[in-house]
């Protein structure tokens, strides 16, 4: 039985191996391109696999996987600290959830997919009494050149609080924040070139590192973000829990 269902679009928890390898083949046609079958790692087994599917013809167009931590203590075994030093975070007290492999078919447009993606998150949370988001949110590719007004808008409005901020530890990096101190960006620019998933936690009040990991294996730049539930502004939870309700 559907999590959420709303207009087009079934979101469920999958049940099965079968359910989890469908993720794994649309993740593999999202994140490596053309000849991989499937993306695959260990911390499949211990996430929560979210599915987002054509309610008229069963097709998965989106889906994500969640790991919930009870406070900041085992943060290190997040998949994000393999790429981050999170140890700012290890005095986190509240119940967190680790967003990962967001993706949405590239053949399906619909903005109305990430809406649903996103009210069915917020019940989770709702559920779950989370109090902390936090993922890598990829911009694709490993040149910067394209983005450097999207960086530049993270570096002048939207780092993370220094008692958040994440350190240095992967060995190829983009230190935007440094890099880019005396450029003001185009905010159209910075805007189109933003990736749909980072912009919809911006919206929300949502922060970032202050370098971006350039990751060759997935071919994408991608930034640690952080989302406290307690600062999203109220109009746009409302917004949330319309789609969740």
């Amino acid at each position: 039985m559907p999590l959420l269902s709303k207009g087009r679009y079934d979101v469920r928890l999958a049940t099965s191996r079968c359910d989890v390898e469908a993720a794994q083949r649309l993740r593999a046609l999202a994140f490596r391109g053309q000849g991989a079958t499937v993306d695959t790692d260990e911390f499949d087994a211990r996430c929560e696999h979210m599915l987002v599917e054509d309610a008229a013809s069963g097709e998965l167009v989106c889906c994500f996987r969640l790991m919930l931590f009870k406070n900041g203590q085992d943060i290190d075994q997040s998949y994000s600290a393999q790429h981050y030093g999170l140890s700012p975070l290890i005095e986190y007290q509240g119940p967190m959830v680790e967003l990962g492999r967001f993706c949405v078919h590239p053949d399906h447009a619909d903005p109305d997919i990430l809406r649903v993606a996103w009210g069915a998150l917020t019940a989770y949370i709702d559920d779950t009494g989370v109090k902390m988001l936090f993922g890598c949110s990829s911009f694709k590719g490993t040149s910067e050149e394209t983005y450097l007004d999207s960086f530049s808008l993270l570096k002048d409005r939207h780092l993370a609080p220094k008692r958040w901020l994440p350190r240095v530890k992967a060995p190829a990096i983009f230190p935007f924040a440094r890099k880019l101190r005396l450029r003001r960006p185009d905010l159209q620019v910075a805007m189109k070139n933003m990736p749909p998933l980072l912009r919809s936690y911006l919206l929300m009040g949502g922060w970032v590192s202050d370098h971006a990991v350039i990751d060759a294996e997935l071919n994408t730049l991608h930034v640690f973000t952080g989302l406290e539930i307690g600062t999203i502004p109220p109009k746009r939870k409302q917004l949330l829990r319309a789609v969740a309700g």
